[in-house]
């Protein structure tokens, strides 16, 4: 499966540990993070991420274009909710793709421990069957 991982600068910390916790699960899928996230998950979480540009550089659009394309099986973006965003209208944007094209969304800890989980006793089969329709 193909995996996104993003966070807001608040929430870096939060999405390197929640990949060193599951390090195992994720280490078995195709990775992609936004610039800082992803090299931080390369370094610190020892896992092989292919990186896109900064989310404020068009990172975030990177990542969209590939749930757009039926190329993106789950998103995990760690949102900053207290913190404006200078590139809210990408991030908006990205959250209505994962909704236009089905594709499960975490915007926070909680939620992606729930996908991950469901990840690993692979109740995410139904993404295969969608691609091989295409």
């Amino acid at each position: 499966m193909n995996i996104a991982l993003i966070a807001h600068d608040k929430k870096k910390n939060d999405i390197v540990n929640f990949s060193k916790a599951y390090q195992g699960i994720l280490s078995q899928h195709q990775l992609f993070a936004t610039g800082t996230t992803g090299l931080r998950l390369q370094q610190e979480a020892d896992l092989t991420v292919h990186r896109f540009q900064s989310g404020p550089l068009g990172g975030d659009q990177q990542i969209g274009s590939m749930i757009a394309q039926n190329k993106m099986d789950l998103v995990l973006f760690f949102r900053d909710p207290l913190t404006a965003q200078p590139h809210e209208p990408d991030i908006t944007a990205l959250i209505r793709l994962c909704d236009v094209y089905a594709v499960p969304l975490a915007t926070n800890m909680g939620t992606a421990e729930v996908l991950i989980k469901g990840l690993e006793r692979g109740d995410f089969s139904w993404r295969e069957m969608i691609k091989e329709s295409e």
